[in-house]
């Protein structure tokens, strides 16, 4: 079996115009930057107009790209940006800048079931995904745009600090605090999904 590999990317070929470079380049990054967009807006249409607007502004920037973080990492710091505009429209007061008060002196969540008896099929079903999905939801904004690229696009931490423009002690604050949070929702879901099999 041949493995069919692409070459990688030639920023020089991408800042120079070259149109097939920039149509592989969209090839390589339009999936993880829709889904990190239709997890951010929870809308298809929203999330295909923060798609093509990343790739479009990363079009009109790309020859002033200054190479201080990975491509990858630039392109995710646009489409976070055009995600976090978007949701702007609907709630002019959201931020990633910093947290929101209420958060920052919000108690820890505490609240824990233990789900280690659980079949390893229960986490792979569909309706815990839906239940993991609508979890990450309801997490605040500058919560959520974190634990997307840190653990669900699997940016390291320094990436996702470079991503969003915030100091890796941040980054890795608002992930604790996403983490709990998520487990904290998922506990009474999982706690009568094992009442269920016991």
């Amino acid at each position: 079996m041949t493995e069919n590999t692409q070459p990688p990317l030639s920023l020089s070929a991408l800042k120079a115009g070259d149109r097939e470079e920039f149509a592989r380049f969209v090839n390589a990054y339009s999936a993880p930057i829709y889904r990190l967009a239709l997890k951010m807006t929870a809308d298809p249409a929203e999330a295909e107009d923060v798609l093509q607007n990343t790739f479009l502004k990363a079009l009109q920037n790309i020859a002033s790209f200054e190479e201080r973080s990975a491509l990858s990492t630039w392109l995710y710091r646009i489409a976070a940006n055009e995600a976090l505009m978007t949701l702007r429209r609907r709630k002019p007061q959201i931020s990633l800048d910093e947290e929101p008060e209420e958060d920052s002196a919000a108690p820890l969540p505490t609240q824990f079931s233990d789900w280690c008896c659980l079949p390893e099929s229960e986490f792979a079903s569909t309706e815990t995904r839906q239940q993991l999905e609508k979890a990450i939801q309801q997490l605040p904004h500058t919560l959520k745009v974190v634990f997307l690229l840190r653990d669900i696009e699997g940016l390291s931490i320094k990436e996702t600090s470079e991503a969003l423009g915030l100091a890796e002690t941040a980054v890795k604050t608002r992930l604790l605090r996403a983490r709990l949070r998520l487990r904290e929702q998922l506990s009474s879901y999982f706690g009568e999904r094992l009442r269920e099999v016991s």
